[in-house]
């Protein structure tokens, strides 16, 4: 899968504000994801990005 910066990626569990979707803000060996419910930010590991992605929406143009 091609992750880049502005797609929305939907995982696996729920961030506790209830949102599982997430914005990317950072690619690389890891990522920098905001919570599109509560706007927290996470530093993740790519390899747990890739095994928990559910779905992915792509930025509008």
């Amino acid at each position: 899968m091609n992750y880049e910066i502005g797609d929305i990626v939907k995982l696996k569990k729920p961030h506790p504000c209830g949102s599982s979707e997430w914005e990317i803000l950072r690619v690389g060996a890891d990522f920098r994801l905001k919570c599109t419910g509560c706007g927290h930010q996470i530093m993740i590991a790519r390899k747990l990005v890739e095994k928990n992605t559910r779905g992915i929406r792509k930025k509008e143009a």
